[in-house]
């Protein structure tokens, strides 16, 4: 079966009622039947509970509790390297931005100014610049961490389609990223802009920050921004950034001639959170 036939279902799918009903069922203290969820989702998942920093699944008051769980200080050692992987995941794909092309997967491409919104004065700074599109499934830790260090000066809410973002979905589904709601986390580095772009998905029920908390929902039909240029927001390098309720991708973007990818990554290849994801390149070092 042809990618694009697998996904047509995507399209029939009542997405927000799904997103909706899921987002009220993660949220609920139920109880025993919370628990029995939590045990099902992690032997149906093989989710290692023994990286926990809590590894009692009866303690998880809700599933989103769990879902978003904490893991032990010693789970995830930070790389010596300039930017370390910022989650738990797949490689969906990464490389070189093409003047304003991100590659998606065979056959499909997205522009860095659709996918932040339409904000081509911020587009354009990462013209020829450097992508990483990487892929949190069910069962992967679902906090999102910094690649680098960085001081937050802008975040954008865009509203959109909540298509799955499965490796399937990005091969059937055109400018999947661009198309699907995100937000914008925009920072300043000792090398340049920088930008984290949690996209969202079917049965994501929210996605949140740790400057802002929950940013969805609400889910609104327009683009929502704050600046934070008056404050002094700093994230260092492996400091939680924020999360998602239910699987997800994040999409990076990098300046041109900033960086060299790990010569050892490859598209669908695991990664976690801490591994070297690149250095400077030498004239930036």
């Amino acid at each position: 079966m042809s990618d694009r036939l697998a996904v047509l279902p995507h399209y029939l799918l009542p997405k927000k009622a799904l997103t909706m009903f899921a987002g009220r069922v993660a949220g609920a203290k139920g109880g025993i039947y919370t628990t029995q969820l939590i045990r099902w989702f992690v032997g149906q998942y093989n989710v290692n509970m023994g990286e926990a920093l809590n590894p009692d699944i009866g303690s998880y008051a809700s599933f989103n509790d769990f879902f978003t769980r904490a893991l032990r200080p010693d789970a995830r050692p930070l790389a010596a390297a300039d930017f370390i992987c910022p989650i738990d995941g797949r490689i969906s794909q990464f490389g070189a931005i093409e003047d304003d092309q991100i590659f998606q997967a065979k056959g499909h491409r997205f522009t860095t100014t659709a996918l932040i919104g339409g904000a081509s004065a911020l587009a354009a700074r990462f013209q020829h610049g450097s992508f990483a599109n990487l892929y949190l499934s069910p069962r992967d830790y679902h906090r999102i961490h910094m690649p680098c260090d960085g001081k937050l000066t802008r975040m954008i809410y865009i509203p959109g389609e909540l298509f799955s973002v499965s490796p399937t979905a990005a091969r059937g589904i055109p400018g999947l990223f661009a198309r699907n709601e995100r937000v914008v986390c925009v920072f300043d580095t000792a090398n340049g802009p920088f930008v984290m772009v949690l996209v969202g998905a079917t049965i994501v029920g929210s996605m949140a920050t740790v400057w802002h908390g929950v940013v969805n929902p609400p889910r609104t039909p327009a683009v929502r921004e704050w600046t934070y240029e008056d404050q002094d927001i700093v994230l260092k390098k492996g400091e939680e950034l924020g999360r998602f309720l239910l699987g997800s991708t994040v999409v990076m973007l990098f300046p041109q001639g900033v960086m060299e990818f790990n010569a050892q990554w490859q598209p669908a290849a695991p990664v976690q959170l801490g591994q070297a994801m690149a250095n400077l390149t030498p004239r930036d070092r």
